[in-house]
């Protein structure tokens, strides 16, 4: 066994990024991924086990069962990339299937350090894994993957935990795109989609009875006031759930309760909100089976397998580069 994490830094503008997307006309927004801070991800694992959510856990049940299945569609030597991989609890299944058959390298790719030392932790232990982690954003720390291939080397990549939903349709789509202008022909996607489900049951997924997700939502002020000396009032901000029809996604939002102003020197603006007006901070695009297939032709891949829980309504899909 041989295991070496390398963090490569390239860390994202939250300054920059807080700036634009709360001083832009019309819905305040945050970008999703700045939910992921050490104590974000901690209360992330909160969330993922409560009684409502079922997606991680229809996650790992599929790659549990099918493991072995999905070893056996890929080429004979792989290299495995995992965009967000979290703490990689779920891929051990893929990663000891794949060891059984010869020696791998894993690169998780993240853009909390937490993340990938919570990962290291979980997976560092596996027989003829060795762990190389990139702290970049989705397709820096791709490419960097991508740059260690070996002769004879196919990609894996795994996109799990349907993170694809947090994408606008079209943006997925590009999203897709761009993975596959980095891989060769014959390389992989795993890609983990959340289907379709009663609207009860996707809102009280976002909204749980403990208020996991709440905390876990109103901690993305939490980090801005401590990153950024901001001075957001979490009492004064409400988690909020609702599903958009037309879209199919649910959104999570951060209402404020009054009226009130929010200083954020290292972003060097003041915002101002309005009773009522909400932060927009997630979407969780719900698919359907079919969607997949499709979605994959006009991405130059092809659907080469799909496996599908029926407990809590979720795909994954093997993909291959064409």
């Amino acid at each position: 066994m041989a295991t070496a994490v390398i963090a490569q830094h390239s860390r994202p503008d939250l300054a920059g990024e807080v700036r634009a997307g709360l001083c832009k006309p019309g819905q305040k927004e945050l970008p999703s991924k700045y939910l992921y801070d050490e104590i974000g991800s901690a209360l992330f694992e909160v969330v993922s086990v409560l009684p409502e959510y079922g997606l991680t856990r229809a996650d790992e049940r599929l790659l549990q069962r099918h493991s072995s299945e999905i070893v056996s569609r890929l080429q004979p030597q792989v290299l495995v990339a995992e965009l967000g991989s979290g703490s990689g609890k779920k891929t051990r299944w893929l990663l000891e299937a794949l060891a059984r058959r010869q020696r791998i390298t894993y690169c998780p790719i993240e853009i909390s350090p937490t993340a990938l030392a919570r990962c290291e932790n979980e997976l560092g232990r596996i027989e003829f894994v060795s762990i190389v982690g990139f702290e970049r954003p989705y397709l820096d720390g791709l490419l960097a993957a991508a740059a260690r291939r070996e002769e004879n080397d196919h990609l894996l990549v795994l996109f799990l935990g349907s993170t694809i939903g947090n994408f606008d349709r079209d943006a997925a789509e590009r999203f897709l795109t761009e993975v596959r202008r980095i891989l060769f022909r014959g390389d992989a996607l795993l890609l983990g989609t959340d289907l379709e489900k009663p609207l009860p049951q996707l809102l009280a997924a976002y909204d749980d009875s403990i208020g996991a997700t709440a905390a876990f939502n109103l901690n993305l002020l939490a980090r801005i006031n401590r990153e950024l000396d901001a001075d957001f009032d979490l009492s004064s901000f409400q988690h909020e759930a609702r599903y958009n029809v037309e879209e199919r996604r649910v959104e999570m939002h951060l209402r404020s309760t009054r009226n009130q102003s929010v200083t954020i020197p290292r972003s060097g603006c003041t915002v101002k909100f309005v009773k009522g007006e909400t932060i927009w901070t997630e979407s969780s695009h719900k698919y359907r089976a079919a969607d997949i297939p499709a979605m994959a032709r006009r991405n130059a891949f092809r659907c080469d397998s799909q496996w599908i829980d029926t407990e809590w309504p979720f795909a994954e899909s093997l993909l291959i580069a064409e």
